[in-house]
């Protein structure tokens, strides 16, 4: 099982790893705390501090069509965001 599916790199989660060195990683729904800390310190080379969790809910769209009602949604996803020592840091784009 791969812990760690990849990072969330939009302008909130930049802003914070800029400011209090807090990641998030999108990771696998069946994986706990213990198991990201571990997987977040033997990848990127950090000890970690925090680790809190949450389950993001899929979104759901209706669609009204010529031949009728159309439903989907999105996939859910579990969310990390891991807050580092201090003096560490993460460099997503070290290995591009």
């Amino acid at each position: 099982m791969n812990i760690l599916i990849k990072p969330i790199i939009t302008e909130k989660a930049t802003k914070s790893a800029e400011d209090s060195n807090v990641f998030t990683f999108e990771v696998h729904p069946k994986a706990n705390k213990i198991e990201i800390k571990k997987a977040v310190e033997a990848t990127y080379g950090v000890s970690v501090d925090k680790v809190r969790t949450m389950n993001v809910r899929p979104n759901r769209k209706t669609r009204y069509t010529k031949t009728g009602v159309q439903t989907g949604k999105t996939n859910a996803w579990k969310k990390a965001i891991v807050q580092v020592a201090e003096g560490d840091t993460i460099d997503f784009y070290s290995n591009i």
